[in-house]
């Protein structure tokens, strides 16, 4: 029995990728500057001053947030990315769920004005940068949608109900996020598995090239 629990253990702890694959994609890497808010969400403070993000909590981070989304109807999934690092990923990441992206700057009223174009109704916000996706969050609390957030150790998180701990100004961060958010999305959905995903979406591809 002891080997059994010790296999069902080990099973679910199972991070989704390897530590080094967070680590080296620098996921796990902060800012010097926490909030209170993150406090819970730090493992350690670097000998540079960095603090870094608890690696396991951003990877159950993933899981609980692809299971909340696939709760949604998928046009009804709002992805935002102000943050130019952000922008590829975003719209990669709600192309291959099949969410509504808006990347680069948000037109103001996007989501409280009916007269405007760009006008749209979703059930969900997820948003890259809470700082510097700020519009698109003061709109979707105005209309009362629920805001889950990527959130670096300096954000505060007012407004923001799921927060995703980890790096949200970094390339290849953000890419990493995006991706294993997409597959694991599409893994509940019985729409992929791990091996197709990675041979169908290299990683690299993910990354923005500015």
């Amino acid at each position: 029995m002891g080997g059994l629990l010790w296999f069902i253990m080990s099973e679910e702890t199972q991070l989704l990728v390897s530590a080094e694959t967070y680590e080296e994609n620098a996921v796990n890497i902060g800012t010097q500057q926490k909030s209170s808010d993150m406090s819970r969400f730090i493992d350690r403070v670097r000998e540079d001053g960095l603090y870094l993000l608890d690696i396991p909590t951003t990877d159950a981070r993933i899981r609980s947030i692809a299971a909340l989304l696939n709760t949604y109807d998928a046009p009804s999934i709002m992805v935002v990315s102000a943050r130019q690092y952000g922008q590829r990923p975003a719209r990669m990441f709600a192309e291959a769920i099949g969410a509504h992206s808006a990347v680069g700057r948000f037109i103001p009223g996007s989501l409280t004005n009916p007269a405007l174009r760009s006008y749209i109704e979703p059930d969900i916000l997820f948003v890259t940068d809470p700082a510097n996706d700020q519009q698109a969050l003061r709109e979707a609390v105005a209309s009362g949608l629920p805001i889950v957030g990527i959130v670096d150790a300096n954000n505060h998180l007012r407004n923001v109900d799921i927060a995703l701990p980890a790096n949200n100004k970094g390339r290849r961060s953000l890419a990493l996020i995006y991706w294993l958010l997409a597959r694991e999305v599409l893994k509940v959905r019985e729409e992929t598995t791990d091996e197709a995903w990675a041979e169908a979406n290299p990683l690299e591809e993910w990354e923005s090239t500015f």
